[in-house]
């Protein structure tokens, strides 16, 4: 991103893992090749919340304008902090504005005619083999030894599905009303697909919902930004681009040197052209 460019550029990243002491120096490189540019961050910057606002805060310094959406990591909590569950959302939700930084609760912002709308809709356990109850593919996902920290972390403090319910219900009234392109900006990603190339399909249970399948091409998407997986890619669905902007953690971006998608240059303007 070094360099200085005579268009405004809308880049994404996710993933951050800011509280992992090797991936400081990579966040220190998100930087702005013109002072005009614009910042997705799809999720899971850290888990403590003053570690969250501090991250955003220093890219908001450079950056004109900082969109974030909350990942799982974002959401964790122990039985001895003050905010969990929904109110942990409120906390960083009001951090954030304090900072400047657009979240799924403010007025969606446009970039050159394309709406940027950021959305925080969860998992409800519905990425699972057909036939099979939440209840049957979670039970098997613990046979194969694979458990999400989100079971320990999140779901003893809220009722995730139900929160992911609401949250469903709320993200379709505010995009209905909107007319013309859009960018789709979640954490975890809108449709099952990304979810069945993971080493173990089973962790696709905590991966997103089925109900959020259509919403690319019902709200015009010119393209959907996701984290969460950490397998930066681009899948084109339905005649869409799907696009994991992940850093990830160490071993996984050392393995992608040289090939990765991150910081991702989703849309570009010429300066002055907003």
């Amino acid at each position: 991103m070094a360099g200085k460019s005579s268009h405004t550029t809308l880049w994404a990243v996710s993933d951050l893992h800011a509280a992992v002491k090797a991936n400081k120096g990579r966040i220190d490189e998100i930087q702005p090749t013109n002072p005009s540019d614009w910042l997705i961050v799809a999720g899971d910057v850290a888990e403590r919340t003053d570690l969250v606002l501090r991250v955003l805060h220093k890219l908001r310094t450079r950056f004109a304008k900082v969109i974030w959406v909350p990942g799982n990591h974002e959401l964790f909590s122990r039985s001895t902090d003050r905010y969990r569950g929904r109110e942990k959302y409120d906390e960083l939700v009001e951090g954030c504005r304090d900072i400047d930084v657009l979240t799924p609760e403010d007025p969606f912002a446009v970039f050159n005619g394309v709406t940027i709308a950021p959305l925080f809709t969860l998992y409800d356990y519905s990425f699972r083999a057909p036939g099979s109850t939440v209840e049957d593919a979670i039970a098997a996902a613990v046979d194969r030894q694979i458990m999400m920290t989100d079971e320990i972390a999140i779901a003893p403090f809220v009722d995730v599905r139900a929160w992911c319910w609401d949250r469903l219900a709320y993200s379709i009234k505010r995009l209905s009303r909107i007319t013309g392109p859009t960018v789709l900006i979640n954490h975890w990603p809108l449709v099952q697909e990304p979810t069945l190339k993971m080493r173990w399909p089973e962790i696709g249970l905590w991966c997103g919902s089925r109900h959020t399948r259509h919403w690319p091409t019902r709200y015009n998407a010119e393209a959907v930004i996701y984290g969460h997986l950490h397998m930066p890619s681009v899948d084109k669905i339905d005649g869409v681009d799907h696009i994991e902007v992940s850093l990830g953690y160490p071993r996984e971006w050392m393995a992608h040197q040289g090939h990765q998608l991150w910081p991702y240059p989703v849309l570009t303007m010429e300066e002055g052209a907003q």
